[in-house]
């Protein structure tokens, strides 16, 4: 009866959310928030923290705050983005004019932080649906890297 249990946990699996922010309240808010979506979530305090998460836990996606003690997120991502080119990031920061910033371009979304997390579970939602419908749909699409 072990595999019918393995195979029902695969179905029903919670995508799993990496969530990177040196500011505790807000690792909870997002936590408790996330968890109440159905996500499974991952906390990392700093950006040394975050990439060794990322790479032994592989989660669906990574949540990456900006202004971190440090590493910056930005750099996080370069790291995170050289070891899994396909993991899905959500850059979070306080301050939009890090839009600007090319090096941030590599990020799937960016979200400005706020205590109202509406958008950026949207925005988790979205890309995260967007990932599963690459993944489903590679038979005729000729875009390769």
């Amino acid at each position: 009866m072990g595999h019918d249990d393995a195979a029902a946990d695969a179905k029903t699996k919670k995508p799993r959310i990496l969530i990177a922010d040196d500011e505790p309240n807000l690792r909870l808010l997002y936590k408790s928030e996330l968890e109440s979506e159905g996500f499974d979530v991952l906390l990392a305090t700093n950006g040394r923290e975050a990439i060794s998460v990322a790479a032994s836990e592989r989660p669906d996606l990574v949540v990456l705050d900006i202004r971190m003690p440090g590493m910056d997120g930005v750099e996080v991502l370069q790291r995170i983005l050289d070891h899994n080119r396909t993991m899905p990031v959500i850059l979070n920061s306080a301050y939009s004019s890090y839009k600007e910033n090319f090096m941030t371009w590599a990020a799937d979304a960016y979200v400005v932080k706020s205590s109202d997390v509406t958008e950026l579970i949207a925005k988790i939602r979205d890309v995260l649906g967007k990932r599963k419908g690459e993944r489903g749909g590679q038979a005729g699409s000729g875009a390769g890297g």
